[in-house]
C-alpha cells in the first residue's frame, strides 16, 4: 500500500477505545515478565477453554462508516403519528434536558450510588422523582425506578403477596390492564406459585384474593370510579394495586385518595422516547407501613458526619445484594438515567405547565370524541382522559386505509373496534386528520365551533383533582431555560463520573462509553417508534436486531439470542424460567433444585426464588473455586430435582477457574441444566464462549461487556443466549408475537425486544471492534494483572489462578490492616474520593475486601494514577499503624473531605494538604465531594424520602 493510500485510511476505532497504547501495553508486560498479550492469556486462561479461531464477525468498521450504516437503518424505519397508546406515547424531551442530561457523559457514565459521597446530584434527581411519583400518586412512599410498567406490576403483586394478611394464595387482575402487564404478571404468578384470577372489574367484589391489580385509566381509556372495588378488598385484609397514567394523574383524583395501597405505572411520557420499547422508568409507590417490602431502590434523607443534610440509598438490606434469596426483589439495575429525566421533565414544568399539558391533551380528546359523536361514530368508554374506544363495525378496513394514508397508526381491538389515544404532540391538526379519517374528509365540522359547544370533561366530576402537586420549590424555580441550566449543572457538578476519572468497580465494567455509540440514540428514527407499530415501520430496528443477535450469537456460541430482558437480573430469571419450562415439557417439572456457589452475585438467588426453584448454596474453597466434592454430594441429593446450576465464569473471584467443563458435565449427567451468569463476559470475549464451556443458557449485560452506559443506576439490558433445546421456551410477547418461541410462552418485560431503544449503543460498537473485540478483552486482563502486581506488595492479591494471574479483576484483602490499624474497606473507599477516585467493589464476594476491575479503556496512565493512590493510601494506614495518627483521628476515618472541613477551624494532626491534595494530580484536578461521609444508620433509623426535610434548593 502506497503512503498516499495509507493517509486516506481513517483511525480505527480500536484505537480509540482501547486506553493503553502499544508503547504502554508494552511496558505492563515488561513489569510482568512478559513479551505479549498472548503469553499473558496463555497463563491465565486455561487451555482447554480456549477459543482457537477469531471471532466470525464482519471486518471493523471505523467510527463514520459505522454511522453510515446504522443512519442506512434508520432510514429503514418508518416515523408515523402513533396513537396507539397502551402505556406508551408521543411526549417532548425539553432540548434542555436533552442536552444536558440525556446527552451528557456527566450523567448517563455514572454508577449506582453506592458512594453516595460522591453522588449527591443524581440522589437528588431521584429524590425529585420520589417526591413527584408520591404527589402525583396521593401515598406516602415511593421508590426511585423499577425496569417498566409490566415488571412494576408483578413486583406490586409480590408486595401484595408479602403483606395482606389475607392467606389466599389468588391474585385479581382486572382483564382491562394493558395486555402486555397481563401477561408479565402471569409470567411471574406462575413462577411463585400464585394463582392468577382475570376477569372483569365486576367479578372482583365475589373473589376471595390476597390482592388486584386495577388500570386508572383501563388499556380502553375508561375512567372507573375505583372506591367501591377498593374497599371489597379491604374487607378481605387484601391489598388494592392500581397502574395508573401519571399524566392523567395530574387531572384525576389520586389512587391514593381512593384508597390504593400500591400504585405503578410508566414515567416514559414524562419526557422519555418511545424507542420501539423503551428504555423507560417504571414508578412504584404505596403506603410507608409497607416500606420493608419495597422493591427496587430507595432513596432517603440522611446526615452527614457534621450533621447536614445528605442523601443516600435507604434500607439496602431489603436488597439482593444482602438478602439474597430471601430479598424482595431481584431488581439491580433500574432506570435511573430515565427517572431522573422524568423527574426534570416535572421540574421544568412544574405543576402549572403539567396541568396544562394535561388539559390541552384531554380537551383534544374531549373535541375529538364530541365531533365522532356528531358524525355518528359510537364511543365504547363513557369517560376519558386521553383514550377512546371506537365501534366502527364494517367501516373499520376502509377507516384504517384512510389512516395509512395519513400515516397514522390506530389500535386494532378487532370485532369492528378502534382505539385511539392523544399525547403531547397532538394538536389541532391531529384532530382534523381523525374527522377526516373517521368521518370522511367532507365532514363539515369545524374545530372552532366544536371548542364553542363542547363542554363534555370526560372525567367524572367524582374523580377530578383536587389536591395539590409538587408544592416543594424545586418544582416551581426552574421553569426557564437558564435556571434549568444552571440546576441540572450544579446536580452534575456533585457527582463522579467517567468523564472525570476511572471507576474501577469490578464485576461492573466500567468501560468507555463512546460517543459514537450514543449518537444514534436520539435519533427521531430510533427514539419516536412505538413498540406496537406494525412491522413494516420498524425494519431498519429488525435489521439491526437481526445482526445484534448473530453477532451476540458468535459471540456467545449459542444458538439464538432473546433480547427481551431489560436488565441482567431479567436475563438471569428469563433464562431459568426457560429451564424450568423445558424440564416440564419433558416430563421433568418436579425439577426445582438451583445450585449457586456461595460467591454467586446476589441477583442469582434472588431470580432463582422468583422462578419458584429451590436454592441450595453450594460452598468455595480456600482458593475462590467452587468446592467440586460439595457440588457432587449436593447435586446427588437433588438427585431427580435437581434443575440447575448458576455459576459465575470467571469467577466473582476474579479467576479463570480450571475445570468448568468438567463442572458443566457433572451437572448434565445428572439431568440439569447449567445456567451462566454473564457478568463477567468482558474477560471471556474472543477469548473463550460460554456454550462451549457448557452452559446452556447465559444472560449478556449489554450495560458491561457491550457499552451501554450503566447511567447511575440503569437502563441496562440482559439479553439470553440459549442453545437449541431451550430456544422455544424463552419469552414470547401476547401483542407482537415472536419468531422462535412457543406462541404459549409469556413475558418478562413489557416490550418485545426489551429496551430496544439503546440497542443501536451495542450495534455500534461491535460493528465497529469485529474480530478485534478479543483484543479489547487482551486488554482488559493486561490491565488487570498490572494493578494485581503494582499493588500486590502492598496489599494481599486474595485470588489468583494458573501461574498466579488474574482474569479482568482483582480482589485485595484488608482485613489484615484492620487488624492491625483499625481502618477498614470504608474508610479506604472513603479516602479514595479524596484522592478523585469512586472506590472499587466493596466486601463483595468476600467481606473486608475491594475488588478492581480496571477494563480495557485505561490508560496506563491513569492506572498509574490509582496505584498511587492506593500506595498513598497504605502509606496513611501505616503512619496509624506506627502511631503517628490516632487511630480514631486520621485521613482515612474522616474521609471524605470537603470544602466546609478546610474552611473552617483546623484541629487535625494532619494537614490540610494531606487532607485535600494529597497528590500531584489532585492539586490541578481537584474533585470535591459536597458532604461529609454519610450516616447510614441513621438514614434508615428516621427514614425520609421525600424532598421536604432538605430545606431550601440553592439556586
Amino acid at each position: 500500500m502506497s503512503r498516499a493510500i495509507r493517509l486516506q485510511q481513517p483511525e480505527a476505532f480500536l484505537q480509540r477505545h482501547i486506553g493503553p497504547d502499544d508503547a504502554e501495553q508494552r511496558t505492563m508486560l515488561a513489569a510482568l515478565g512478559l513479551d505479549s498479550r498472548e503469553a499473558l492469556i496463555e497463563q491465565a486462561l486455561p487451555p482447554e477453554i480456549r477459543l482457537d479461531a477469531p471471532l466470525e464477525l464482519p471486518p471493523a468498521l471505523d467510527e463514520q462508516a459505522a454511522l453510515r450504516r446504522l443512519r442506512s437503518y434508520a432510514e429503514q424505519n418508518q416515523v408515523w403519528t402513533s396513537l396507539i397508546g397502551m402505556g406508551y406515547h408521543g411526549t417532548v424531551t425539553p432540548t434542555v434536558i436533552l442536552r444536558n442530561v440525556l446527552e451528557n457523559p456527566g450523567w448517563y457514565t455514572a454508577y449506582t450510588p453506592y458512594q453516595p459521597e460522591l453522588a449527591q446530584g443524581r440522589l437528588e434527581a431521584l429524590l425529585n422523582f420520589q417526591q413527584m411519583t408520591c404527589d402525583l400518586t396521593g401515598l406516602e412512599l415511593a421508590n426511585a425506578s423499577l425496569l417498566d410498567e409490566a415488571t412494576a406490576a408483578a413486583e406490586a403483586m409480590s408486595l401484595a403477596r408479602r403483606v395482606a394478611k389475607n392467606p389466599s394464595r389468588r391474585f385479581f387482575v382486572d382483564e382491562n390492564c394493558h395486555p402486555q402487564t397481563l401477561s408479565v404478571v402471569r409470567t411471574r404468578a406462575e413462577g411463585l406459585g400464585i394463582e392468577l384470577v382475570c376477569g372483569p372489574l365486576e367479578r372482583l367484589v365475589e373473589q376471595e384474593v390476597f390482592g388486584a391489580l386495577l388500570q386508572y385509566p383501563d388499556t380502553h381509556g375508561e375512567i372507573h370510579d375505583l372506591r367501591p372495588y377498593i374497599d371489597a378488598l379491604h374487607q378481605r385484609q387484601a391489598l388494592a394495586c392500581v397502574a395508573a397514567d401519571l399524566l392523567a394523574l395530574v387531572l384525576l383524583t389520586p389512587p391514593g385518595e381512593l384508597g390504593a395501597d400500591v400504585v405503578l405505572g410508566s414515567s416514559q411520557r414524562f419526557g422519555v422516547p418511545m424507542g420501539y420499547g423503551g428504555p423507560h422508568a417504571a414508578y412504584f409507590a404505596c403506603r410507608e407501613s409497607y416500606k420493608r417490602s419495597l422493591p427496587g431502590r430507595l432513596i432517603g434523607v440522611s446526615r452527614d458526619a457534621r450533621g447536614n443534610p445528605a442523601l443516600r440509598m435507604a434500607l439496602q438490606t431489603r436488597e439482593q445484594h444482602i438478602r439474597r434469596e430471601k430479598a424482595n426483589s431481584n431488581i439491580c439495575t433500574a432506570q435511573v438515567l430515565l427517572a431522573n429525566i422524568a423527574a426534570f421533565y416535572a421540574v421544568y414544568h412544574g405543576p402549572q405547565g403539567l396541568q396544562r399539558i394535561a388539559r390541552r391533551v384531554q380537551r383534544l380528546t374531549a373535541l375529538l370524541a364530541h365531533a365522532l359523536e356528531q358524525g355518528g361514530i359510537r364511543r365504547l368508554n363513557q369517560h376519558f382522559f386521553d383514550t377512546l374506544t371506537l365501534e366502527v363495525g364494517g367501516a373499520q378496513a376502509a377507516i384504517l386505509d384512510s389512516a395509512h394514508a395519513a400515516r397514522i397508526n390506530l389500535r386494532i381491538l378487532g370485532r369492528g373496534r378502534l382505539g385511539l389515544s392523544l399525547d403531547e404532540t397532538s394538536d389541532e391538526r391531529t384532530v382534523e386528520q381523525l374527522l377526516a379519517i373517521f368521518l370522511g374528509a367532507d365532514h363539515g365540522l369545524d374545530i372552532a365551533t366544536l371548542d364553542a359547544e363542547c363542554d363534555d370533561l370526560g372525567i367524572p366530576a367524582a374523580l377530578q383533582r383536587n389536591s395539590p402537586f409538587l408544592v416543594h420549590p424545586v418544582f416551581n424555580r426552574h421553569h426557564s431555560e437558564t435556571r434549568m441550566l444552571r440546576y441540572l449543572k450544579q446536580l452534575e457538578s456533585k457527582d463522579l463520573a467517567l468523564n472525570q476519572a476511572m471507576i474501577p468497580l469490578g464485576s461492573c465494567t466500567m468501560k468507555l462509553n463512546a460517543s459514537s455509540e450514543m449518537l444514534p440514540i436520539t435519533w427521531p428514527a430510533f427514539a419516536d417508534l412505538h413498540p406496537f407499530a406494525p412491522g413494516e415501520q420498524a425494519r431498519g430496528y429488525h435489521l439491526l436486531i437481526d445482526e445484534l443477535q448473530r453477532w451476540l450469537c458468535a459471540i456467545s456460541g449459542f444458538d439464538s439470542v432473546s433480547l427481551q430482558p431489560n436488565s441482567g437480573a431479567q436475563g438471569e430469571y428469563a433464562g431459568l424460567l426457560a429451564i424450568r419450562a423445558y424440564h416440564a415439557s419433558r416430563g421433568e417439572g418436579q425439577r426445582d433444585i438451583c445450585l449457586i456457589p456461595a460467591s454467586a452475585h446476589g441477583t442469582n438467588p434472588a431470580s432463582a426464588q422468583m422462578a419458584g426453584l429451590r436454592v441450595v448454596v453450594v460452598e468455595c474453597d480456600r482458593a475462590g473455586n467452587i468446592d467440586r466434592a460439595d457440588l457432587a454430594s449436593k447435586a446427588e441429593q437433588a438427585g431427580e430435582h435437581l434443575a440447575c446450576l448458576m455459576v459465575t465464569y470467571p469467577s466473582t473471584h476474579g479467576v479463570y477457574e480450571a475445570g468448568i467443563r468438567e463442572i458443566c458435565a457433572q451437572v448434565h449427567a445428572l439431568g440439569g441444566q447449567v445456567y451462566m451468569d454473564g457478568a463477567n463476559l468482558n474477560a471471556l470475549v474472543g477469548l473463550a464462549r460460554p456454550a462451549d464451556l457448557g452452559a446452556d443458557v447465559s444472560h449478556m449485560n449489554l450495560h458491561k461487556t457491550f457499552c451501554i452506559p450503566h447511567g447511575g443506576g440503569g437502563p441496562g439490558m440482559g439479553p439470553i443466549g440459549v442453545k437449541t433445546h431451550l430456544a422455544p421456551f424463552v419469552a414470547n410477547h401476547p401483542v407482537v408475537e415472536l419468531e422462535g418461541p412457543d406462541p404459549r410462552n409469556g413475558a418478562v418485560s413489557a416490550a418485545p425486544w426489551g429496551s430496544a431503544g439503546i440497542l443501536p449503543i451495542s450495534w455500534m460498537y461491535i460493528a465497529m471492534m469485529g474480530p478485534q473485540l478479543r483484543t479489547a478483552t487482551e486488554v482488559a486482563v493486561l490491565n488487570a494483572n498490572y494493578l494485581a502486581l503494582r499493588l500486590g506488595a502492598a496489599y494481599p492479591i486474595l485470588y489468583s489462578g494458573n501461574a498466579g494471574r488474574v482474569a479482568h479483576e482483582c480482589i485485595i484483602d484488608l482485613r489484615p490492616l484492620k487488624a492491625s490499624s483499625g481502618i477498614d474497606e470504608e474508610d479506604v473507599a472513603k479516602r479514595l474520593i479524596d484522592y478523585g477516585f469512586h472506590a472499587p467493589t466493596m466486601s463483595f464476594p468476600v467481606p473486608g475486601t475491594l475488588m478492581i476491575e480496571p477494563t480495557e479503556s485505561e490508560s496506563l496512565e491513569e492506572l498509574e494514577r490509582f496505584v498511587e493512590a492506593m500506595l498513598g493510601i497504605r502509606e496513611e494506614i501505616a503512619r496509624v499503624e506506627r502511631g503517628d495518627w490516632p487511630a480514631d483521628n486520621n485521613p482515612l476515618v474522616h474521609a471524605p473531605h470537603t470544602l466546609a472541613d478546610i474552611t473552617a477551624p483546623w484541629t487535625r494532626p494532619y494537614s490540610i494538604a494531606e487532607a485535600v491534595t494529597p497528590t500531584t494530580f489532585t492539586r490541578a484536578h481537584k474533585y470535591w465531594p459536597t458532604v461529609n461521609r454519610v450516616d447510614n444508620a441513621h438514614g434508615d433509623r428516621h427514614l425520609f424520602c421525600g424532598c421536604a426535610s432538605l430545606g431550601d434548593y440553592r439556586s
